[in-house]
């Protein structure tokens, strides 16, 4: 299916144009999602890089309404049928990524109610490891992406479901921890965004390995065995 996508991305300059913009958008949400993981960590200012984020935000909404439209645009042209289900996966994969903005955004906010520094230990190590992994994760999809790489898809897939359960075992320990009621919100919060972010790769990434009636969905067999199942 992807391999198909991009072949008409690459062939019909309307169509180009809606590949360029949904490459864009990957672009800038793999941006905010640094951004807000400095934030997060205490790395940076929060203030001014939280505006910036704001503000990329709003081109990202702005690039999916393009999208849109282009989309619209060119399936009431005739001649336009055998574009359809990638048109239909077009307007699917943006929705993920619009979504990975806003939980960026989200995470940067956390600092808001937890303006101290993360306590130095086992937990916010763990994050941190989880932080790094979805960070890695998101130029290699978008690179997977680009170049229908189905074999390398599938790995992905396989380290972003890890993530995700790792995001669910740490909440679980967050849960039975000593940390006061604030740090344990904030860390919980910061867990639960990088577990949305990885998830939203994850929908992304099935537009490789799965066909279009089963996006977002992981078929465990197909993961494991590399194949598709129509």
């Amino acid at each position: 299916m992807l391999r198909e996508l991009l072949a008409i991305f690459r062939s019909d300059k309307p169509l180009a144009d809606m590949g360029a913009n949904f490459s864009e958008m990957l672009r800038l949400t793999y941006q905010m999602t640094l951004k807000a993981g400095g934030i997060y960590f205490g790395e940076s200012a929060a203030a001014d890089e939280r505006t910036r984020i704001y503000k990329t935000d709003v081109e990202v909404n702005r690039l999916e309404r393009t999208i849109r439209k282009q989309v619209i645009a060119h399936l009431s042209l005739q001649g336009t049928t055998p574009s359809l289900p990638y048109c239909l996966l077009l307007m699917s994969l943006v929705k993920d990524v619009e979504r990975i903005g806003d939980y960026a955004k989200n995470l940067s906010e956390v600092k808001q109610y937890h303006p101290d520094p993360l306590p130095d230990d086992d937990t916010v190590a763990e994050l941190s490891e989880i932080r790094a992994g979805v960070e890695k994760a998101f130029p290699e999809t978008a690179e997977v992406f680009a170049t229908s790489d189905h074999e390398r898809a599938h790995a992905l897939t396989r380290e972003g479901r890890d993530l995700t359960h790792r995001c669910d075992d740490l909440v679980e320990r967050v849960a039975r921890s000593d940390h006061s009621a604030r740090t344990a919100v904030a860390l919980v919060m910061g867990t639960r965004f990088y577990k949305r972010i990885a998830a939203h790769v994850l929908n992304v990434l099935s537009s490789v390995v799965m066909p279009l009636h089963k996006l977002d969905y992981y078929d465990e067999k197909e993961i494991t065995d590399g194949e598709d199942d129509d």
